[in-house]
């Protein structure tokens, strides 16, 4: 993973996003699972000296609320303030099961844990008493960087309600458009007439898509629900995936997340003679 990650820069790339999950398991693949994820962003943060780096996205029921403030602040210290900090509500009963963590009433509880975390992050104190959550005269020192941007992944209409007056970024994986752009068009249209309802103007919040890309040697991608992907994926040339993400721009689309099939130091640098061809 880190010469994944030194190589994606060398080549271009702007940033590198994990994944924030803990366990996979079905009946026809068995039991799968990542390395925790704010452990590994803090090494790639050591490792790498340029590309911002995000959880893509935190699960808020994975963390107490404080202590997620507390490690985004930590990361985004060792990365020299390159974290973009993806906040969602999580979806997988498997690993909230698994470990422990409640999985009712998510978005109520994303909610209160939303407002405890940005607001350490941005004032550095807070005093608050949910339903769910309730922190008494907590403070985060050392303080964040002023700034430190926010994402939330989430096309639903209360999660957007709950975190577009504040986010910088807005996400949404390839499979919630169908990995096109034409698919993608009306989702970018709920975005901003959702972005006029929360008070945010044209363009203030930036859109950021997860594209799904097979290149030669991929055998398709596994989703957390144990489908494996391959006829969506993106496919072709150089020049047609250059192409691709250019449709993406011209979309409205500020930043896409590649998502690679297979993902390896070769893949990166192949996508890498792509970003040559964008420049």
């Amino acid at each position: 993973m880190r010469q994944v990650a030194r190589t994606a820069e060398e080549v271009g790339f702007d940033s590198i996003w994990l994944g924030d999950h803990l366990l996979y398991r079905d009946e026809m693949h068995g039991v799968r699972g990542p390395w925790e994820t704010w452990s590994l962003l803090a090494a790639l943060g050591e490792a790498t000296e340029r590309v911002s780096l995000g959880p893509l996205v935190a699960s808020t029921s994975f963390h107490a609320p404080a202590m997620l403030a507390k490690k985004a602040a930590t990361v985004d210290e060792i990365s020299g303030g390159r974290l973009i900090l993806g906040l969602g509500a999580g979806w997988n009963r498997v690993e909230h099961e698994g470990f422990g963590f409640p999985f009712d009433h998510r978005v109520d509880r994303f909610g209160e844990a939303f407002t405890i975390i940005r607001t350490l992050l941005t004032d550095g104190h807070i005093d608050f008493q949910g339903t769910y959550h309730t922190v008494r005269d907590a403070e985060l020192a050392p303080r964040a960087r002023p700034g430190l941007p926010l994402l939330i992944g989430s096309n639903g209409a209360r999660m957007l309600a709950i975190t577009l007056p504040y986010v910088a970024q807005w996400n949404s994986w390839h499979s919630s458009f169908g990995n096109e752009v034409s698919g993608l068009r009306p989702l970018l249209e709920q975005i901003d007439a959702a972005c006029a309802t929360a008070g945010r103007g044209l363009g203030e919040v930036e859109k950021t898509v997860a594209a799904y890309i097979q290149l030669p040697g991929g055998t398709g991608r596994m989703t957390g629900r144990g489908v494996i992907e391959t006829d969506t994926a993106h496919t072709g040339s150089r020049e047609d995936l250059a192409h691709l993400l250019r449709e993406y721009a011209d979309a409205g689309v500020g930043h896409v997340q590649l998502v690679l099939d297979p993902i390896d130091s070769s893949t990166v640098e192949e996508m890498g003679e792509v970003l040559r061809l964008i420049d």
